[in-house]
């Protein structure tokens, strides 16, 4: 009877939400994090349909623009977008990505799996690894032969 409870409650319980919170003596605004985000829908190519691809890519842009985060680097997959960024809005990283996802889910139609990654780098030699990851992920995936090749990436000047 106890097994039988013990495997009801881990399958009928959702997956406990990852902690985006900062640690208090780090300031968000002066670090630069590598954030991956993926559609509900894995494997699905949706993310890469040209009006689909171009309006993520506006929206980090009008993010940039307006300060709401800086975007140094930022590709769209068929089902998951990578970024790195630093949140330079004074709302929580946590809270800037909530609104980012029910934008583009809104405006957009993209429907994101509700947990999404972030790591925060310690200097330019790991924003220069990620960065590489970055661009080079439609390579490894099969998608082109030269990441100049893909059309949905965005690389702010630094």
């Amino acid at each position: 009877m106890i097994i039988k409870n013990v495997l009801v409650n881990t399958f009928s319980n959702p997956r406990p939400r990852l902690n985006h919170d900062v640690p208090h003596w780090i300031r968000e605004s002066e670090e630069i994090f590598f954030v991956t985000v993926c559609s509900q829908e894995r494997g699905s190519d949706y993310l890469t349909r040209a009006p689909v691809a171009n309006a993520l890519l506006e929206t980090v842009q009008h993010r940039n623009k307006t300060g709401i985060w800086w975007c140094s680097a930022f590709v769209v997959m068929p089902d998951h977008v990578h970024g790195l960024i630093r949140f330079s809005s004074p709302q929580p990283m946590s809270r800037v990505m909530q609104l980012w996802k029910s934008w583009t889910t809104r405006s957009i139609g993209v429907q994101w799996q509700r947990q999404w990654f972030d790591h925060r780098l310690r200097g330019d030699e790991e924003w220069r690894k990620k960065a590489d990851y970055l661009l080079n992920n439609p390579v490894r995936a099969g998608l082109v032969s030269d990441p100049l090749e893909w059309p949905w990436r965005f690389l702010a000047p630094r």
